[in-house]
């Protein structure tokens, strides 16, 4: 019955029962507000550049046989347009690196904490059978030194 239930639905299992954990709500709470202040931040700079480029044009029409202007309001405007985006790439990018870290951290932190575990039985194993050899070593010559 799990199993139909799995089927129909692959993504019933993948939801957690207890919730969000503390260190996912506060990543939400931290990242949530900044990648909206850069999407803002986005729109605020594509909407000053847009403005800046309506109010400009007149001027560059009337001006037109001087290239200086000309070029420092063509090169404002291509920053504003290029700094837009990169705000907005910020935010896009920062949220769906969120999203992949806790995919990640969901399905990684069991299987990391028993590789952890075993790594640490190994060690000790080998660290017990050293000093049994060692202890062995000691023991053949204390042995040879008394004959």
């Amino acid at each position: 019955m799990a199993d139909r239930l799995t089927q129909q639905h692959p993504f019933r299992e993948k939801r957690p029962e207890g919730g969000p954990s503390t260190s996912q709500i506060l990543a939400v709470v931290t990242l949530l507000p900044l990648s909206g202040t850069l999407l803002f931040l986005a729109g605020v700079t594509l909407t000053g550049t847009l403005i800046g480029l309506a109010v400009t044009t007149p001027l560059f029409v009337i001006c037109s046989p001087v290239i200086v202007p000309a070029a420092l309001v063509i090169a404002l405007a291509v920053f504003g347009f290029l700094a837009s985006g990169a705000f907005g790439i910020t935010a896009l990018s920062s949220l769906s690196w969120m999203l992949n870290y806790f995919k990640r951290m969901r399905g990684s932190l069991p299987m990391q904490m028993d590789q952890a575990k075993r790594r640490m039985q190994e060690t000790t194993g080998q660290f017990g059978q050293k000093a049994r050899e060692t202890g062995q070593a000691i023991q053949s010559k204390a042995q040879e030194a008394t004959k």
